[in-house]
């Protein structure tokens, strides 16, 4: 099962009132491990930077203002995160609320919204009466946010990719290896793969003064002793 870990960062709270995307961040996750592919861009939003905004994320109106326009790298972004991927996102209203916003003024297909998976909702679900950010959850999972003095989305879906990991039960929940998606073992929940006998047995490990010390051992226990029984 593909997953992807996906957090944006914007220059306000509505898109209906001309705020835009600034910065995008993405994991790739198969059967809840990381394969290691990621996506991350910047992105010009065509209007100056509030400076509510930019104390939060850092990103002012110099630095933006050569990136792409969203229009210029939303081809890329809907590749990456294909059709049927699941979309795990901290609060994932707000973020979906801006990218299917972005994506209608290009004239693109919005994102279905049961593709999102909210990290909030499942947090809350897990620690009901808890703080629920992504700081917080970090602290209750012991997972170092240290580089986090400003908001940005490569750093939180990094940090989010754990935090979520963790919300089901660790990197690998079912215990179980399977085949990835280039063929090689992975995480659980795959069908292919199956166990097999060892085409080869191991070669045994134990001395022979090994063997006598047991035997030895048993002799001892007398005439019931389950090794005798047993053979």
């Amino acid at each position: 099962m593909r997953e992807i870990v996906l957090d944006t960062e914007t220059t306000g709270f509505e898109p209906a009132e001309g705020h835009r995307i600034v910065e995008i961040g993405a994991i790739e996750l198969f059967n809840h491990m990381p394969t290691g592919r990621s996506y991350h861009q910047y992105i010009n939003p065509e209007r100056s930077m509030p400076k509510e905004a930019f104390e939060v994320h850092g990103l002012g109106d110099d630095f933006l203002r050569d990136k792409p326009k969203f229009a210029e790298i939303a081809a890329a972004f809907a590749e990456f995160i294909g059709t049927d991927s699941r979309l795990v996102i901290h609060n994932a209203a707000f973020d979906m609320k801006f990218l299917n916003a972005e994506l209608g003024w290009v004239n693109l297909s919005p994102i279905p919204m049961d593709r999102a998976l909210d990290t909030v909702a499942l947090a809350r679900r897990k620690f009901p009466g808890s703080p629920a950010s992504l700081d917080a959850l970090c602290r209750r999972f012991g997972i170092d946010n240290s580089a986090r003095e400003k908001h940005g989305a490569l750093l939180d879906s990094e940090l989010l990719a754990e935090v979520y990991l963790e919300l089901i039960g660790g990197r690998q929940p079912d215990l179980v290896l399977s085949v990835g998606p280039s063929g090689t073992a992975g995480a659980a929940g795959g069908s292919d793969w199956r166990p097999r006998p060892r085409p080869d047995a191991l070669p045994p490990r134990i001395t022979e003064k090994e063997k006598a010390a047991h035997a030895a051992f048993v002799e001892g226990l007398g005439e019931a002793a389950i090794w005798r029984r047993f053979g």
